[in-house]
């Protein structure tokens, strides 16, 4: 048996980019750039794929944020959009961008809409106000105004694992309860945090 220590987890520093299926590059980068303000910023193209070896011809591009993380896309020049998963929800599969203030927000909602995007909220969530809305591609966009400082968000997190933990608690013991046949309902959470929602509907 190996009884070498393993290394340690190297610092992972932010995210470099996230990859999603596109029908057109073009109307891609109108999308991002010209609406959104990403800039096109690098181009990948081959006929075969680095990691695997496969045959399947690309064109891959990235857009760059204000802190040099990308999101990417790839043209795989047949016309066609990734389809949405059948057993998730339409919102929950999103990308979140940070933005600085809730004027930009109001801003970027504005913009949107004047080039016939449908926008929803701006949506409270306590701790950060959001806008969704959709990609040409299906990807569910958020753009993001933090509210809760560093001091906040670091007080949020030192209960982070004990109520993940109770969570997963719970989860364990309905997954026992559905295999008896005691239940076939989702397993609801232990709180709402958000109860004027459901007091809407």
């Amino acid at each position: 048996m190996h009884t070498t220590p393993l290394p340690a987890p190297a610092p992972i520093q932010q995210l470099h980019h996230y990859a999603y299926r596109a029908r057109d590059a073009e109307e891609t980068r109108h999308y991002y750039e010209d609406i959104l303000g990403l800039p096109l910023y690098h181009i990948i193209q081959s006929d075969h794929v680095p990691s695997t070896g496969e045959y399947c011809p690309y064109t891959h591009f990235f857009f760059r944020l204000q802190d040099g993380s990308f999101i990417a896309f790839f043209d795989l020049g047949d016309d066609q959009a990734a389809e949405p998963s059948p057993n998730t929800p339409l919102w929950v599969n999103h990308i979140s961008f940070r933005v600085d203030s809730k004027q930009a927000l109001e801003d970027m909602k504005a913009r949107l809409e004047a080039h016939g995007i449908e926008v929803l909220g701006i949506t409270d969530h306590h701790i950060f106000d959001s806008i969704y809305f959709f990609d040409p591609n299906g990807v569910r966009l958020e753009l993001t105004s933090q509210r809760a400082d560093a001091a906040q968000m670091h007080s949020e997190s030192k209960t982070a694992h004990t109520r993940l933990a109770e969570w997963t608690a719970r989860k364990e013991q309905w997954r026992q309860e559905r295999a008896a046949g005691k239940t076939a309902q989702a397993l609801k959470p232990q709180r709402n945090d958000r109860p004027e929602v459901g007091a809407k509907t």
